[in-house]
């Protein structure tokens, strides 16, 4: 069991150095960063639009490897799903894997059943990250409990997807997912310092920064998220301390 204090980062190995976004947890649908291909578009166990479109020489195909691909940078639905908590649980994102990322903008999103193609349903506002540097920086961010979007109630064995969208300063929107089945919190493999920890090293650490805007007359919101969000997020980006494990 972990208490929340603040966002926490961790140093991730850097193996794909050439790489750009990673969904460290709940595991992604796969290593869309150096894996290419095509599927054909009539083939039967891809649902139509669940990849994204794409022509290549003039053929229409579906391409793997492509992180700017909506909604899921290219990739099929995962085989494993992780098991995730009824009430919201932890997503941890390395942002930094390629150059560009010192300043970036963060949507979290679901889409609901198999293999959704709605993924408009806000699980947080727009956040930004703050990075060491504007070249490759090894490091996680984690949010050790994320709401889920505004009326809606899963029931143990609901399937969803959790969609991670990262753009960068120069202009680079980056999609990735995570494949979940909901499930009681006793029944979801810990969440530790293992997927889930602060460590600060310097010349490392990545900040944040609340995103909004101003308006000179009433305007409705353009969309709805949890409630609990709208405390929650602040004191999530802003609060000087870290995660802490008993």
């Amino acid at each position: 069991m972990f208490r929340f204090t603040e966002l926490a980062f961790v140093v991730a190995s850097w193996s794909l150095a050439a790489a750009h976004t990673v969904i460290v947890y709940p595991g992604w649908r796969g290593n869309n960063i150096h894996t290419n291909g095509t599927v054909s578009d009539s083939d039967p166990s891809i649902k139509p639009g669940s990849l994204g479109i794409n022509y290549e020489n003039g053929t229409y195909g579906f391409p793997y490897g492509m992180q700017w691909m909506y909604p899921c940078g290219g990739m099929p639905t995962s085989q494993n799903r992780t098991k995730w908590p009824l009430k919201g649980g932890a997503i941890s994102i390395q942002p930094g894997w390629f150059p560009g990322h010192s300043l970036a903008l963060f949507y979290i999103n679901m889409g609901y059943g198999n293999e959704p193609l709605n993924y408009s349903h806000a699980m947080l506002p727009m956040f930004q990250i703050t990075g060491p540097s504007n070249q490759q920086y090894n490091g996680t961010f984690c949010l050790p409990q994320v709401p889920l979007p505004a009326n809606y109630t899963p029931k143990v064995g609901d399937n969803a997807t959790i969609q991670v969208i990262e753009t960068a300063q120069h202009g680079a929107a980056l999609y990735n997912c995570a494949d979940i089945t909901f499930a009681e919190p006793e029944d979801v493999p810990e969440v530790n310092e293992t997927n889930c920890f602060n460590s600060t090293q310097e010349g490392e650490n990545i900040g944040f920064q609340l995103v909004y805007t101003t308006t000179s007359s009433p305007a409705q919101r353009a969309v709805q998220v949890n409630a609990f969000v709208s405390v929650a997020l602040p004191l999530m980006l802003a609060t000087a301390s870290w995660v802490t494990w008993f």
